[in-house]
């Protein structure tokens, strides 16, 4: 079954860390590039952060300002987002994407609440 499935979200006070997981199957992970995203209530869905391919470039939404690392591991087939200092803007449910040419393929989310 091809499908990405997100993990890692959660509770965490301002200021605090979490770092998100997607696991891939069904694809050949390491020839996708991998972005997360995430969606606010009542907001648009927004870039978070991109990876390629190879893992050798990355770019990040300015919102980011450093506080956010994206990484893979091809070999477990894993994206991975480090989250710190987070704050309750960033409140949101999070997203992975895989995309390669035309295909793309959305994870169902999950879900990071900032609140003290």
């Amino acid at each position: 079954q091809v499908q990405l499935v997100e993990s890692g979200g959660g509770l965490v006070q301002p200021g605090g860390s979490l770092t998100l997981s997607c696991l891939a199957s069904g694809l050949i992970f390491n020839q996708y590039d991998m972005r997360w995203y995430r969606q606010a209530p009542g907001k648009e869905r927004e870039f978070v952060a991109r990876i390629i391919s190879g893992g050798s470039s990355k770019n990040y939404a300015d919102f980011v300002k450093g506080r956010f690392t994206i990484s893979r591991d091809n070999a477990k087939k894993t994206t991975y987002l480090q989250m710190n200092n987070l704050t309750p803007e960033d409140t949101a449910v999070y997203y992975c994407k895989a995309s390669r040419g035309g295909y793309t393929l959305w994870g169902q989310g999950t879900q990071v609440s900032v609140s003290s």
